[in-house]
C-alpha cells in the first residue's frame, strides 16, 4: 500500500479539504483562480455554438455626415445692440 507523501494528488487533495475548513477564504480563491481562466476559453465557444449567440455590431466612432451641400442656419444671429461703449 503507497504511503501518503507518496501520492501528491492524495496530498493536493487533503490540503484542499483542510484551507476548505481552516481558511474558506483562501481556498474559495484558490478554485476562482483555477477555473476562471479555463471559463475564458471554453464560455465563448460554448455560448456561440449552442445558443446561437452572436455578438453585437459595433458602435460607430464617427457620425455620418450629410451627402448634400451644407445650408446656413438662419435665425440665431445677435441682436444688434445701439449702445456701443
Amino acid at each position: 500500500m503507497a504511503s501518503q507523501a507518496a501520492n501528491p494528488l492524495l496530498r493536493g487533495f487533503r490540503y484542499m479539504q483542510r484551507e476548505a475548513h481552516e481558511r474558506p477564504v483562501i481556498y474559495y480563491s484558490l478554485w476562482l483562480g483555477i477555473i476562471g481562466p479555463v471559463l475564458a476559453v471554453v464560455v465563448p465557444p460554448a455560448r456561440e455554438k449552442l445558443f446561437g449567440y452572436k455578438p453585437a455590431e459595433h458602435i460607430p466612432i464617427s457620425y455620418p455626415l450629410p451627402q448634400r451641400p451644407r445650408r446656413p442656419t438662419v435665425g440665431y444671429e445677435d441682436p444688434v445692440s445701439e449702445k456701443s461703449s
